[in-house]
């Protein structure tokens, strides 16, 4: 893959994380915590494929690509340790959100997650515009 492709796809994910975490605020917004749970999640998750587009890498399990960023960009301190907790915390949540009947999501745990999304959106951005 050209270097040239690898940025076109990079930019590509980086608006559909931007569009997914839109899309978290406004389902906040309307109290349906757990489809906000699942956009800041794939706000989150498209992120992280952006930078791995860079390299060029790609993986089709989440957990793939999950265990990769945490390896190369937060065991290394490229981004923050604390980051790579709540990115943890936001895919478990993500999972309960989507797949347990009984789950009770909260306000708080929501807005949690959206914080996370648009940390590391922010901090890609800046990333991608420094390499």
């Amino acid at each position: 893959m050209s270097a040239k492709i690898s940025k076109s796809l990079s930019s590509h994910r980086m608006e559909q994380a931007k569009e997914e975490l839109d899309d978290a605020k406004f389902l906040y917004d309307a109290n349906r915590f757990k489809g906000a749970n699942n956009r800041a999640y794939y706000a989150i998750f498209h992120t992280m494929k952006a930078i791995l587009a860079l390299e060029p890498i790609d993986f089709k399990r989440h957990k793939d690509v999950l265990a990769y960023f945490n390896k190369n960009y937060i065991h290394t301190e490229v981004f923050p340790r604390s980051l790579g907790h709540r990115i943890a915390k936001a895919s478990m949540t993500r999972e309960d959100s989507d797949y347990d009947d009984e789950f009770i999501i909260k306000p708080d745990t929501t807005r949690e997650q959206i914080e996370t999304a648009e940390e590391l959106i922010n901090l890609v951005e800046k990333y991608i515009e420094n390499n």
